[in-house]
């Protein structure tokens, strides 16, 4: 008997740590504390559907985009030329300091510092493609 509460005891302690790992997970990157960090965003960024450049370019189908890249928008030399493709590293790097990231950037914002915010906007932004739909 005690064999069998035992093996039960590890079985529960193994589903109860994978059900953690996964729930840490999706805690790690959540699209709706997102879109509330975008409100920062929102007075020189547009996405979505219908989106349009602002002060600053709109933001769809950033994750894999060529920075300067945005039609119709007229881009610093620095931010033409840095070479960079949007994707979740660079993106996390240069949201906490953009003037560090691609120093000659128009982009005047201080940036954001808390992890699980820059988190949760990268789950956000990266969730729209090109055309401004949420990707399947």
């Amino acid at each position: 008997m005690t064999k069998l509460t035992f093996g039960a005891l590890v079985a529960l302690a193994m589903t109860a740590a994978a059900s953690n790992a996964i729930s840490s997970k999706a805690m790690a990157q959540d699209a709706a504390a997102g879109k509330t960090s975008f409100n920062k965003c929102l007075a020189c960024h547009a996405i979505g559907e219908g989106a349009k450049n602002k002060v600053g370019p709109e933001l769809n189908g950033l994750d894999g985009r060529k920075s300067g890249t945005a039609p119709d928008y007229s881009y610093s030399d620095a931010n033409k030329n840095s070479g960079i493709t949007w994707g979740e590293a660079v993106f996390k790097e240069y949201i906490k300091d953009p003037k560090a990231k691609i120093p000659g950037t128009k982009m005047a914002f201080a940036g954001i510092k808390n992890e699980k915010e820059i988190n949760d906007l990268w789950a956000f932004v990266s969730q729209f493609d090109k055309d401004g739909k949420i990707k399947q």
